[in-house]
């Protein structure tokens, strides 16, 4: 026993781990200590980044050697231009006036067909979609700038309780979006791409004494050309949308009035608000950008400054349709969407109407292009990218808001085509980062629509039930002629409603139209033999982007409606850029066969732009001007009063069923806030006003005149000759 003890007692003593009060106490006993654990912990954090830049790199290494280009036959792929040339015929039959479907169809099925036996035979093959992998991700965040973020976006929301903005809840809610933002942000280095690391020959040129070398001449001269290339594009789209933006279109409707108004309102009275409710109610980022617009550009409360508005968004979103290009293809394809989405009349027109139709486009194209590689890469930045611009699409225009379900069907899909429990945790994780991004940036509508839910929905329930009129039949029944009618405007109708549209006419020109069902067969065909979920989902997108116009259960007649479903033109043009893509390269790669390739793209483009000028500078500025009346005739009128007597306050407009809306001559005559109108049974209330008058009123009209004759005696009755066939006006004056 005490032999025992005795050895126990030669035993050390057990070390006594330390407490957290000991490790505290360690590095911060003086300066030198503290600084020194600062540095380690930075360098564990730049380590952490340069092992997350390596995984990065690697991953696009190995991502780039699989991009396999199809092997390609060498000689003439005849199946493939016959098959494209009978798409073509096949579109031209559905041309008004001839509209032969039923012959369209047939040769369309024939099309389809050889078109089918050309990808058996390798002829025409779509591009190969850049290579999924998995980038390396910590999952860290930066938890004192997130608790600051919630705190502040906690703050922001309760602050945005009144419906409006104001300088201390949009600081506040711009704070915390920027928080969330940094907390979850994470460094990614770009690495060189394939192009970037390669080498080719130097080229020397030499003049008497002078040298000229370039290196990797071949290149920097390939780069140039692409670069020219785009700088060419991007200015032929930016000329089809600014064109003759003065007079096409030439007059203005009544929306026009209801956002000039509610522009003029944030000024004037300062009705900064979150959600505008005038007009059945209208999300709040027009009204601000267009205030933007006319105070940089010095337009004023004016037609022309809501159609510089808008029509600069849809400038905004070529950037996008380009990138979006290159997710599903290469740089080919990218160009490619940015001709045809840039010259196409749909996307267009819908800039050009002053309304906020080009916003639905505008965030749909990011919010997809982020949203697929960011599962294609698993990069978080651009989730968190995805989310502020779904956020902000829900502040545009009320059809965006069948996104956020576009984006659970992305996930879905993703979730149901990954075989890793690892890769669906992860990108459970990127789903509820993006939710939380799109909520920050949604919060003040967020915050309106729980204290206003009947203002905030009414106008799209007015439309998808019986709230304003009866349902035409069985909801399920209305639904599926709509969807019907939906998909069918691409290629056959896009409509009824010439506001935003040349009406009963494919949405799409000739060429477009053929080379959008070519491309949408061959994703089919493709996603068949391969299973890639972004296939499937490039499919889901289009009935689910028309749903906005389809689900016009109430009022079937204005669907199709351009307007509504004018996110679907964002996967439309990029399908019939691929099936572009597809035709070029299946020509062959020599030299002879990449000229004729390219010839036939220059001729098809040529094709493209003239159709589609055709469509929006002849045709829709002729239907246009002969269904929307003359109201900046009468302003002009107005003005001339004005400057000869000093006042507008005695002019009046007299209305009359179905003619002008008698706010719209005012905004020509620099009066946005007054309505003209005076009804014949007020025609008394003039005799309180001195001289001198003037009442404008509609041509057939006679019962104004004879009124006012009994009131003016002495008034002057003249006949406004407008330039609009069948628009004229009289104006009655009375000068004492």
């Amino acid at each position: 026993m005490t032999h025992a003890v005795n050895n126990m007692e030669h035993e050390p003593a057990p070390e006594k781990e330390p407490t957290v009060l000991d490790l505290y106490k360690s590095f911060t006993k003086d300066w030198s200590t503290f600084f020194t654990f600062i540095r380690s912990l930075w360098d564990a954090r730049r380590r952490e980044e340069f092992d997350r830049a390596l995984a990065y790199e690697a991953a696009q290494n190995a991502a780039a050697e699989q991009v396999i280009e199809p092997v390609r036959l060498t000689t003439f792929p005849w199946r493939a231009v016959l098959a494209f040339g009978l798409a073509l015929f096949a579109q031209a039959m559905v041309e008004p006036p001839l509209r032969l479907g039923m012959i369209s169809v047939v040769i369309y099925l024939a099309a389809f067909g050889v078109g089918l036996w050309s990808y058996r035979s390798k002829e025409w093959h779509m591009p190969e979609m850049p290579a999924s992998w998995r980038m390396a991700d910590l999952f860290s965040v930066r938890l004192v700038p997130l608790i600051l973020a919630a705190t502040l976006g906690v703050s922001a929301f309760l602050a945005f309780g009144e419906g409006k903005f104001n300088a201390t809840n949009t600081s506040l809610w711009l704070f915390s979006m920027g928080l969330l933002v940094y907390s979850f942000w994470v460094r990614t280095p770009r690495v060189l791409t394939q192009e970037e690391n390669a080498v080719s020959p130097t080229k020397v040129w030499t003049w008497g004494g002078a040298e000229l070398k370039i290196q990797n001449f071949e290149i920097v001269r390939n780069k140039w050309l692409r670069y020219g290339l785009l700088a060419a594009v991007i200015v032929i789209a930016v000329f089809f949308r600014l064109h003759q933006l003065n007079e096409v279109p030439i007059e203005p409707f009544s929306d026009h009035a209801e956002k000039i108004l509610d522009v003029y309102e944030i000024t004037s009275l300062g009705n900064t608000n979150i959600f505008f409710e005038r007009n059945t109610g209208r999300e709040a980022f027009q009204m601000y950008w267009t205030l933007l617009v006319l105070n940089v550009f010095n337009t004023g409360y004016t037609f022309f400054s809501l159609k510089l508005g808008t029509v600069l968004l849809g400038i905004l979103t070529l950037p996008f349709m380009y990138m979006l290009g290159r997710e599903f293809g290469n740089a080919r394809v990218a160009l490619f969407v940015l001709f045809l989405f840039g010259v196409a009349s749909w996307p267009n027109i819908i800039s050009r109407i002053g309304l906020r139709f080009p916003l639905y486009p505008l965030f749909a194209a990011p919010t997809l292009l982020y949203l697929i590689r960011g599962l294609r890469t698993q990069n978080r930045n651009d989730f968190i990218l995805a989310g502020l611009f779904l956020g902000l699409g829900l502040h545009g225009y009320s059809p965006f808001r069948i996104v956020p379900i576009l984006v659970v069907v992305a996930f879905l899909f993703y979730f149901l085509h990954t075989n890793s429990g690892e890769d669906r945790r992860r990108a459970f994780f990127w789903f509820l980062l993006m939710v939380v991004v799109s909520v920050f940036v949604f919060s003040p509508l967020l915050r309106y629509w729980i204290a206003h839910p009947d203002h905030f929905g009414y106008r799209a329930f007015t439309r998808l039930s019986s709230v304003e009129t009866p349902l035409p039949g069985p909801a399920w029944q209305v639904f599926l002629s709509n969807m019907y009618k939906g998909l069918l405007m691409f290629n056959w109708d896009d409509g009824e409603i010439g506001t935003h549209s040349v009406t009963h006419r494919p949405a799409l020109d000739v060429i477009t139209a053929s080379l959008f069902l070519m491309g949408l067969v061959f994703v089919v065909v493709r996603y068949i033999r391969q299973r890639d979920w972004r296939d499937l989902f490039l499919l889901a997108t289009i009935p689910i982007l028309i749903l906005p116009s389809v689900l016009s259960l109430a009022f079937p007649g204005e669907n199709p409606a351009l307007n509504r479903a004018g996110g679907a033109s964002v996967v439309v043009f990029v399908m019939a850029a691929m099936a572009l893509d597809g035709l070029v390269t299946s020509i062959g790669s020599g030299l002879r066969r990449k000229i004729i390739a390219y010839s036939m793209v220059g001729l098809l483009f040529a094709g493209i732009a003239y159709s589609n000028y055709d469509i929006v500078f002849n045709k829709f500025s002729t239907s246009f001007a002969a269904a929307h009346w003359n109201s900046s005739e009468m302003g002009e009128v107005i003005t001339d009063f004005r400057n000869k007597y000093g006042g507008t306050d005695t002019v009046w407009i007299v209305p009359y069923p179905y003619w002008v809306d008698t706010r719209l001559p005012g905004i020509y005559a620099g009066v946005p806030d007054r309505d003209f109108a005076i009804w014949p049974d007020r025609f008394s209330d003039s005799l309180a006003y001195p001289p001198p008058k003037m009442f404008i009123y509609w041509n057939a009209d006679t019962e104004t005149e004879r009124l006012l004759r009994e009131l003016y005696p002495n008034g002057k009755v003249t006949r406004y000759t407008s330039a609009f066939p069948g628009k004229d006006f009289f104006i009655f004056l009375v000068e004492q």
